[in-house]
């Protein structure tokens, strides 16, 4: 009976978490601090829950929530907070130190003495002098900047400790001026604690070895962060080797633990999980999940994945929105991994995706995924250096806006999907196989026409301090074969331009469309220069080419030949008025 009485209240905490990070901030602040026991719903959060939670508040309106918090809670904000890469930060700790001692100042000692005593040690190191006083010795001596609360151990606040960091919201003096007034209080109630503690703590100060206390702090923070998937970026950042899908099924499988007592109660972090919204593969899986504990689990082993990348990716993630986009980032990888690894010409299913997530580490199901987007910027990287374009000197823009794009985005050291704004952002991470499909779609069409150019054999540099792109490129060429004119790249006339329109046409009625004869004509022209099939020219760019012509339409199908204005026209190539 005393069993099931446990098992019901942490069940009841856990549906009440589950409501308060869905709530609006100022709501969930009072619903905590409404609560009979406050205390045990705040101990009750997983400690990545709680560090979101008083950000997603306010640090100035959580100072109830972190006076309530549990020491593994506090060492957690202090060890995310406080560290920049391997170096321990120092304004960043006298930030942190001051308001964890304002929210309560005995429990402060208290969890000094017994958890952070050579942390605090080296923080005392690095930012005070520590004088003795001999028995005959005059105070004087030690000078005015010196004090003592027992006139044998004198400290003087040290100048130079900042000068090596550097902070945008705040000033040194402003960070010297609130490291004075914590340490000078700090001093007076721990010697008001305990005289001889406050003595031997000084004392260790003087001693501390800078380095050495240093790396055992980062290794201890290291291993604590570990458990949570924070693991140092050297080791992170295998998450972004590629793994094959033929590999997969090689890979050590995990162990999930089923309990029908539901024993377990694990503490799941609900942020990470409770951003899901994309409705895809690894969604629609997790809904097949039925048994509390495994869902539960992989909901954990989820949390730490998102742990992992912002580890890797070096990122410092404070609010919810920046978790946010942690969470779609992993979210569309594993979607993608879950694609790709579903049956052989099948449609992917939600049941065979819900058993490969239950039997197989997440990591390895978003590196099949990541993979795959690696292959193509490899694909793009390894194309880039023997190109045509490249050989010819050309910038990127050579390849107009989108597909410039769409390169752009796959040269970069991590991959991006070209979104084009669609969903408010220029650049995103793949979701999904269909945004892998397009991007390869446009490489592939980027790869033939750059193909084609070098079979042409035309040198660009007569026309490279202009706006030149592949559109006008191709466009102006085929437009002086049809007219007559050599076949070097030089821009038209407006008076050459206006006889290609008059025949461009299908007839005088606005809007005007290209007659079917001029794109057959470009097709046999591009097949004579080329020496490509007109078949095969369809074939790969059929699609490409019905956009290039639609755009000329779109362009000047509503313009009369004879209200050309040279400073509008981009798909040619036209000279510059005198």
């Amino acid at each position: 009976m005393e069993n099931k009485k446990v098992i019901t209240r942490i069940e009841n905490l856990m549906q009440l978490r589950q409501k308060i990070v869905s709530m609006p901030p100022e709501k969930a602040l009072n619903t905590i601090l409404d609560l009979p026991q406050p205390a045990a719903l705040i101990h009750s959060f997983p400690e990545e829950d709680f560090y979101f939670l008083i950000h997603d508040i306010g640090i100035e309106d959580s100072h109830p929530l972190l006076s309530l918090a549990s020491a593994k809670q506090w060492e957690y904000i202090v060890d995310l907070e406080v560290w920049q890469k391997d170096r321990i930060e120092l304004k960043s700790v006298t930030r942190w130190f001051d308001l964890l001692f304002k929210v309560d100042p005995d429990r402060f000692i208290k969890w000094f003495l017994d958890q952070k005593t050579e942390f605090m040690e080296f923080y005392l190191f690095k930012n005070i002098e520590v004088k003795i006083r001999e028995k005959n010795q005059d105070p004087s001596e030690f000078g005015n900047e010196f004090f003592t609360y027992d006139d044998t151990f004198y400290v003087r606040f040290l100048d130079g400790t900042f000068d090596f960091e550097t902070e945008e919201s705040e000033s040194d003096q402003t960070i010297k001026k609130d490291r004075n007034a914590f340490l000078s209080k700090f001093f007076k109630i721990l010697s008001a604690f305990d005289h001889i503690t406050y003595q031997n703590v000084l004392l260790e100060t003087s001693s501390v070895i800078s380095a050495e206390t240093e790396e055992e702090a980062y290794r201890l923070r290291n291993v604590r962060l570990a458990e949570k998937g924070f693991l140092p970026y050297e080791e992170s950042i295998g998450i972004y080797q590629p793994l094959k899908a033929e590999d997969f099924e090689k890979q050590d499988t995990k162990f999930i633990s089923i309990d029908s007592d539901r024993k377990l109660f694990l503490p799941v972090p609900l942020y990470h999980s409770g951003m899901l919204e994309e409705e895809n593969l690894f969604t629609a899986a997790l809904k097949k999940i039925e048994i509390d504990d495994v869902i539960e689990q992989i909901q954990t082993e989820f949390a730490g994945l998102c742990n992992l990348i912002i580890s890797a990716d070096q990122k410092n993630i404070r609010e919810k929105d920046e978790l946010k986009n942690v969470v779609k980032k992993v979210c569309g990888y594993l979607n993608i991994g879950l694609e790709r690894l579903s049956r052989d010409n099948m449609a992917p299913d939600a049941g065979h995706c819900a058993v490969l997530i239950r039997n197989h580490p997440l990591a390895n199901i978003f590196r099949v995924g990541y993979g795959i987007a690696l292959d193509l910027k490899w694909r793009a990287e390894k194309w880039q250096e023997k190109s045509w374009f490249e050989k010819q000197g050309l910038l990127l823009g050579f390849w107009d806006e989108e597909w410039l794009g769409v390169l752009g985005g796959l040269l970069i050291k991590k991959p991006l999907f070209f979104d084009n704004y669609k969903t408010g952002l220029l650049y995103r991470e793949f979701m999904s196989m269909e945004d892998i499909e397009a991007t390869d779609n446009v490489l592939n069409e980027i790869m033939v026409f750059d193909d084609l150019f070098a079979l042409m054999a035309i040198n660009p540099e007569p026309v490279t301090g202009r706006f030149l792109t592949y559109k006008n490129f191709i466009l102006t060429l085929w437009a002086r074969n049809y007219l007559g004119m050599s076949g070097e790249i030089e821009p038209l006339s407006l008076d050459e331009l206006q006889r290609l329109f008059d025949d461009l046409w299908v007839d005088k009625k606005k809007p005007y469309k290209i007659r079917q004869s001029m794109k057959e004509s470009f097709l046999s022209w591009l097949s004579d220069r080329t020496g490509f099939a007109n078949y095969d020219i369809s074939r790969k760019l059929g699609h490409t080419l019905e956009n290039l012509f639609g755009e000329v339409e779109r362009e000047y199908g509503e313009v009369s030949s004879k209200d050309f204005d040279p400073r509008y026209i981009n798909l040619f190539l036209i000279q510059k008025n005198k």
